[in-house]
C-alpha cells in the first residue's frame, strides 16, 4: 500500500510525507478513523513510504527491494498485531498475531477498508469473541529488543487496539513509552473512547475522516473503469455513496449486493403511500419481496438516508426563511443530493414534517431489524406502507 493507492484525504497524506521527509516522525501514532476509512490503509501506506528507499515527494515509492517487501507486508521489520480468536486448528497460546499472519497479509492486500466482522470471516474466527491477549504484548517487547534488519525503521502496526486485553495494554505501556531508537508504533482503531487513557496519552493522533460522497463515487468510477462508467451506473453510484454515508468497504458492499435502483424504488413506494393507492402498494410489496433481501434491506436504509436529507433540507431553508445565515452561514453542503433526489428531496420536503420524518425513521429502523431476523417481506412492507399512508396525509404538515 501507498500513499497513491489511497483516493482523497491529502491533507493527511502531505501532513505523515513531511514528517517523514524531515525525519520527525513521533515514535507512537494513533490512526483514528471510523469504520470504512482510510485509517488501516493510511497507516500501511505511512509504514511504506518510512521504510522506503526511493521516496518521491508525491508519497509514492521506487521498486526498491525494501518498497517491494513492504508492498507484499513481508519486511523483516514490519510487525504486526491485531485481533484474533481460537479456530480449529489453533487454541491455546498459539492464538496470536503470528500464528494468522498469511491469512492476515491476504486480508489486507484484498480488503484493506475491510471491517473486523470481514476479518474474523476470512481467518475462520466462526463468530467467536476476539481479543489481543497478553501473549501478544510478550511478543512485541520480544521482537522489539532486536535490532532493525534491512529498514531505518522497526515498526508495529497495531490494528484495532480497543481489542487489548487490559493486562495486554498494561504490558506495553512501558515499551510505548519509550521504545528502542529507531523504532514506531502505528496504532489503527475506530472509537478512541474505548482506549484506555494511558495508551491514548502515550502517542500522536492522526485523525483520518470518512471519505466524502464525491471520493467514494470516484473510487467506485476509477474502480469500473474511466471512459465505461454508462450514466445509469453513475446514478448507482451516487446512490451508493449517500448511503455508505463515507464508508467505502460499505460502499462496496452495497454495490455488489444492490439489485434494483433504489431511488426508483424508495420514490415510487412514497408516491403511492401519499396518494392512498392501496391496490397498487399491495402489488408493490409483492415486487419488493422478489428483489432478495439484501436489496430490501438496502431500499430500508436508502429511505433513512433520504428522510435524513429532508431533514436537513428542511433546517436549512427554516434558517434562510428566519435570517438567520445573515449572522450565522448556513451550510448548504449539507445536503449531498443531485439531479432526481434533490427534486424529490425538495417536493417530500413539502408534505412531511419533524415529527413525520420522526416516526417514519423508527418505522424503517424497525424494518431493517425485523428483516434481519428474517421477517416476512411481503406482510412488513405492507404495514409499514399502511402506517406511512396514514401518516403522510394527517392533517397537519
Amino acid at each position: 500500500m501507498q500513499f497513491t493507492d489511497i483516493h482523497g484525504l491529502e491533507e493527511i497524506k502531505k501532513s505523515l510525507i513531511q514528517a517523514a521527509n524531515a525525519d520527525h516522525v513521533a515514535h507512537a501514532q494513533l490512526f483514528v478513523g471510523p469504520e470504512g476509512s482510510a485509517n488501516l490503509a493510511m497507516a500501511l501506506a505511512f509504514a511504506t513510504y518510512l521504510n522506503s528507499e526511493s521516496r518521491k515527494s508525491d508519497g509514492s515509492c521506487g521498486t526498491d527491494p525494501a518498497t517491494e517487501k513492504m508492498r507484499k507486508y513481508i519486511h523483516p521489520d514490519l510487525h504486526f498485531v491485531f485481533p484474533v480468536s481460537a479456530t480449529k486448528n489453533i487454541s491455546g497460546k498459539e492464538v496470536v498475531s503470528d500464528s494468522y499472519i498469511k491469512e492476515w497479509r491476504t486480508f489486507i492486500t484484498e480488503n484493506p477498508y475491510g471491517s473486523v466482522a470481514d476479518w474474523s470471516a476470512c481467518f475462520g474466527g466462526e463468530n467467536k469473541q476476539l481479543n489481543i491477549s497478553k501473549e501478544e504484548s510478550r511478543n512485541i517487547i520480544r521482537k522489539l529488543s532486536l535490532k532493525a534488519f534491512e529498514g531505518s525503521y522497526k515498526i508495529v502496526l497495531l490494528w484495532m487496539p480497543e481489542y487489548l486485553h487490559p493486562a495486554a495494554a498494561n504490558g506495553i505501556l512501558k515499551i510505548l513509552e519509550e521504545p528502542p531508537a529507531k523504532t514506531i508504533f502505528l496504532l489503527v482503531a475506530h472509537d478512541i473512547e474505548k482506549l484506555l487513557p494511558t495508551i491514548v496519552s502515550r502517542t500522536q493522533i492522526v485523525d483520518v475522516r470518512a471519505f466524502s460522497d464525491a471520493e467514494i463515487v470516484q473510487i467506485l468510477t476509477d474502480r469500473e473503469g474511466r471512459g465505461r462508467v454508462t450514466e445509469e451506473q453513475y446514478v448507482q453510484f451516487r446512490q451508493v455513496a449517500t448511503l455508505a454515508d463515507g464508508n467505502l468497504n460499505q460502499a462496496l458492499r452495497l454495490l455488489g449486493e444492490v439489485e434494483e435502483d433504489s431511488h426508483q424504488l424508495f420514490r415510487q413506494w412514497m408516491r403511492l403511500c401519499y396518494v392512498r393507492d392501496y391496490t397498487k402498494l399491495v402489488n408493490l410489496t409483492e415486487d419488493f419481496q422478489k428483489i432478495g433481501k439484501e436489496a430490501q434491506k438496502s431500499l430500508l436504509h436508502y429511505g433513512l438516508s433520504m428522510l435524513r436529507e429532508t431533514l436537513v433540507m428542511q433546517t436549512v431553508n427554516a434558517l434562510q426563511e428566519t435570517h438567520v445565515e445573515d449572522i450565522i452561514p448556513v451550510e448548504k453542503a449539507l445536503i449531498r443530493l443531485q439531479g432526481d433526489e434533490l427534486s424529490f428531496v425538495a417536493n417530500f420536503s413539502k408534505v412531511v414534517n419533524f415529527e413525520k420524518i420522526e416516526k417514519m425513521s423508527q418505522l424503517l429502523n424497525e424494518g431493517y431489524y425485523h428483516l434481519e431476523r428474517n421477517a416476512n417481506p411481503k406482510i412488513l412492507f405492507l404495514d409499514i406502507s399502511l402506517k406511512i399512508a396514514h401518516m403522510v396525509r394527517k392533517e397537519g404538515r
